[in-house]
């Protein structure tokens, strides 16, 4: 089944609010936009959690839109629910529809994908979406997606709402990298089988007036692979949490113990690669160690290594916990690690050297951007490399010290939330400013949007 945009023609157009200065210093109404929102796991959750805290602390009003898993917000967010049958979180979900759910085309839309191996879920937030903002009278300035890049963000950008859409990278570099490791033709048919939303997401890239991305390395990747200009691509980095993630001297480190975050059979992160490396050094260091933040998949391709590998005594996974326990962890051990073999952009990378801790970090995608000289940078993929940085490191405590200071100094002068959300509102009130040239004004008070459930039948 393809995709198709979404179309409601006897929809009454959506009028754009009255809005703020656009050179001015008034607030904006910001309406953030996420399918899926996890708060601890994908990146995705954070992003909304950490931009629209930074954004009412200069002052603006924002609520956020999301499909479950929902994101953890400041109290003074507006959560604002957009449910779908939340099928990854179903134990059978061959099972999960009802009958109530075949009056909703959307309904079985996602669950005919899911259960057929495609990942329909961004598509069918869009829908939902819209049909959202033909039922309330909720106005914004801006509304900016979270690279969702569902047909739903033309709909309302083709009725007159300012839409902007953060891409953190081009997600055919995923399926690159989970293509080149599939083992059969009936395994590469599944890969691209779920894959399948990327011709909406790229047409949907091609066609919105504004987007925004992380890096130049994540821009140029977007240029290339959704074939849009790039002048008509602004970066603008990820922040970095710099009171929740800083050093906690306190905490004694444990010199053997090595750490990165990685979701464990997912190529794109390097893990195999760290592990190749950490198999060579328990040679030298019999009592070194690595603790994984991320979920161990049982007889998944990670398992399968660290048993072929002998590492299965010394490598421990933790997952769902909170972030002042990573922090903690940071703290606890000795060097982080990094071994993406791409980043569009790089949080867990920003997040350690923001406590103090060493970096080794490869040279995937945008890391050189976000580390700058305050790592030790590695070729990506090259397991020989790595394990000569980490056995430099091991051997010369004093450097280790040293490239903390740095790191946590670096994180300090150049990435913070507050600046990122600075470089975002300028961004906003420069799209307002092309969306009209008449002089725009801060924008009538509204009733807050319900923060009850909504549910769509279309």
């Amino acid at each position: 089944m393809s995709y198709y945009p979404v179309s409601h023609p006897a929809a009454p157009a959506i009028q754009a609010a009255p809005s703020a200065v656009a050179s001015g210093s008034q607030c904006l109404r910001i309406c953030l936009l996420g399918y899926r929102s996890h708060p601890h796991v994908g990146g995705q959750g954070i992003y909304l959690h950490y931009l629209s805290k930074a954004l009412v602390d200069l002052g603006h009003q924002v609520d956020v839109i999301s499909g479950p898993p929902y994101p953890e917000l400041d109290s003074r967010v507006t959560l604002i629910r957009l449910p779908s049958l939340d099928l990854y979180a179903v134990e059978k979900p061959f099972r999960a529809l009802r009958w109530h759910h075949l009056r909703s085309f959307t309904d079985v839309y996602e669950w005919w994908s899911k259960i057929s191996g495609s990942f329909a879920e961004p598509y069918t937030f869009g829908r939902r979406l819209v049909r959202y903002f033909r039922q309330q009278q909720t106005h914004y300035d801006i509304i900016h997606d979270n690279q969702s890049l569902c047909y739903g963000l033309l709909t309302l950008q083709q009725q007159g709402l300012p839409v902007v859409a953060t891409v953190h990278h081009p997600i055919t570099r995923d399926l690159e990298l989970a293509l080149a490791s599939a083992n059969s033709p009936g395994h590469r048919w599944l890969i691209k089988r779920w894959y399948n939303f990327l011709p909406m997401q790229k047409n949907v890239v091609q066609q919105l007036r504004h987007v925004i991305t992380v890096s130049e390395q994540s821009r140029r990747d977007i240029a290339d692979a959704f074939a849009r200009p790039l002048h008509k691509i602004q970066v603008i980095p990820n922040g970095i949490d710099v009171d929740t993630f800083k050093p906690r001297p306190e905490i004694q480190r444990n010199p053997w113990q090595l750490m990165t975050t990685a979701s464990s059979d997912q190529p794109l992160k390097g893990l195999s690669v760290l592990l190749r490396a950490l198999a060579r050094l328990r040679d030298i260091y019999p009592q070194i160690s690595l603790l994984v933040i991320g979920k161990l998949k049982p007889d998944g391709a990670t398992e399968r290594e660290l048993h072929q590998l002998g590492l299965r005594d010394c490598v421990q996974f933790i997952s769902g916990i909170r972030v002042e326990d990573i922090v903690s962890f940071y703290a606890s051990s000795c060097i982080a690690v990094v071994p993406s073999l791409y980043e569009g952009f790089g949080l867990p990378a920003g997040e350690a050297m923001a406590c103090g801790i060493p970096l080794v970090c490869s040279d995937g995608g945008a890391l050189p951007e976000v580390v700058g000289k305050a790592a030790h940078l590695v070729k990506a993929g090259d397991t020989d490399d790595l394990y000569q940085a980490l056995d430099h490191l091991l051997r010369h405590p004093e450097q280790r010290e040293h490239l903390g200071q740095r790191g946590r100094e670096h994180i300090l002068q150049q990435l913070s939330w507050s600046v990122v959300a600075q470089q975002m509102t300028a961004y906003y009130r420069q799209m307002l400013g092309q969306h009209t040239n008449s002089e725009l004004h801060t924008p009538a008070a509204v009733s807050a949007p319900p923060t009850a459930d909504v549910y769509a039948n279309d």
